[in-house]
């Protein structure tokens, strides 16, 4: 048997002639006769391979007969070329192992329910659906990754376990830390304005936690977060910095992934359309918006689910939400100097229907006024203390946002749901597997 165990079926293409050792699972199987058809995937490519009862030995014949569908398998033989397949390629094996012969596989052909999917998802990962939207999504995170290194950013790190809240305590997750409570991070935000003091621009991307008990199509209880901060960085041109991160991802995604959006029946265009600078509508005026189109929101109300479908449907572009009522953002929002009602924020709705994938804003950075807006939350001061020290100790103006790894996959792959964005989803009613 070939000893070439740095064989990938990505590269069969190229290897046209050359005996090989393909070492993954069998996802079809069909005989006719005196030659069996193994589909074969090894997880960065897929081939066919043919087992002739006449050009292999008696016992590579007896194990291609015992190959079951996701039996795990070792086969030898010659990439020859073969316009009729799919890859352009085929396998002409010489030598069959079996490494496990897979018992009664539970995902057959047949339509199934989400439910029993989802109970099975260690295993429908292995779909070629499923398979396309991961790949897009390592694209997406390395996209973000390289994208925020060119703008200038520092990756940091920041605790999973905190004594505080950032946006409020009634969506944290609660946990025992040896006798005091502490809670799963929402984000990352505050711990970032203190790195960004040392660092300049800085970012963490890792996951979060969210107790909300929502079912919508677009909400997760743990999910991987992006989340920046820029010292002496204001409103307009965090923007701006956003719009390039957006179209940086969507760049690595277009030059990379065109074959998984094909199998997603995912249309591009819409996707290579997208340039800056992305339309901005003040929260007034997309109040106004929604109430003409016969929402029922009033002003002072937050944007929901259903209400970001309807604005994001409305243009071919993200587009920018900005200068929400204070009363309904968070305590750390910097207010609008021409009008202190509202705050210098932003949520970037994605087009499509798919709503909200970025929020972000200045951050209050008057020592007085974040205590005031701390009181008016209703957090404690004294939990606050070291947040407050940056503000006493060189305060600066300073700009941030946090955006969503899964939204982006549902809208970049345009899926139904959120819950196929991530390998293992967590919903409010689904903690396995």
């Amino acid at each position: 048997m070939s000893d070439r165990k740095d064989f990938r079926l990505q590269d069969a293409a190229q290897c046209i002639g050359q005996d090989v050792t393909v070492r993954g699972w069998a996802y079809n199987v069909r005989s006719s006769g005196s030659i069996i058809f193994l589909q074969l995937r090894d997880g960065r490519g897929t081939i066919q391979a043919v087992v002739t009862k006449a050009a292999v030995e008696a016992g590579s014949w007896q194990a291609a007969q015992a190959v079951t569908i996701e039996s795990s398998v070792v086969i030898s033989g010659t990439i020859r070329a073969d316009q009729r397949s799919a890859e352009g390629v085929e396998l002409e094996a010489s030598e069959v192992v079996v490494v496990q012969r897979a018992e009664e596989y539970p995902l057959g052909k047949k339509e199934h329910g989400t439910d029993f999917l989802l109970d099975h998802r260690h295993l429908w990962l292995r779909s070629k659906r499923q398979r396309a939207i991961l790949l897009v999504r390592d694209t997406i995170v390395r996209a973000m990754r390289e994208t925020m290194h060119r703008l200038d950013f520092i990756l940091t790190d920041s605790p999973i376990l905190t004594p505080t809240a950032a946006e409020g305590t009634t969506t944290l997750f609660t946990t025992d830390y040896f006798g005091e409570p502490a809670y799963l991070a929402q984000t990352g935000q505050l711990y970032l304005e203190a790195t960004a003091a040392a660092l300049g621009r800085v970012y963490d991307f890792g996951p979060t936690f969210r107790a909300e008990k929502s079912k919508t199509r677009r909400h997760l209880t743990e999910f991987w977060m992006l989340d920046a901060e820029a010292a002496f960085v204001e409103f307009d041109q965090n923007l701006e910095i956003q719009e390039q991160l957006v179209l940086g991802i969507l760049h690595f995604v277009l030059a990379e992934r065109r074959e998984e959006l094909k199998v997603l029946e995912r249309d591009p265009k819409p996707l290579e359309s997208i340039a800056a600078p992305f339309p901005r509508v003040r929260y007034t005026e997309a109040v106004a918006k929604l109430q003409a189109d016969g929402a029922t929101i009033t002003d002072g109300d937050d944007l929901g689910g259903d209400e970001e479908t309807l604005l994001s449907q409305q243009s071919g572009q993200p587009q920018f939400i900005t200068h929400y009522p204070a009363n309904i953002k968070a305590f750390y929002m910097k207010p609008d100097p021409a009008d202190s009602r509202f705050v210098l924020n932003a949520d970037l709705l994605a087009p499509e229907g798919y709503g909200e994938i970025i929020g972000g804003s200045q951050r209050i950075d008057d020592l007085k006024l974040l205590q005031q807006r701390l009181r008016q939350h209703h957090l404690p001061e004294a939990d606050y203390q070291w947040y407050l020290d940056l503000r006493r100790f060189g305060s600066f103006p300073h700009s941030g946002f946090g955006i969503g790894l899964e939204r982006l996959v549902t809208w970049i792959c345009r899926l139904d749901h959120v819950r196929e964005s991530v390998p293992f989803p967590r919903l409010l009613n689904r903690l396995r597997p």
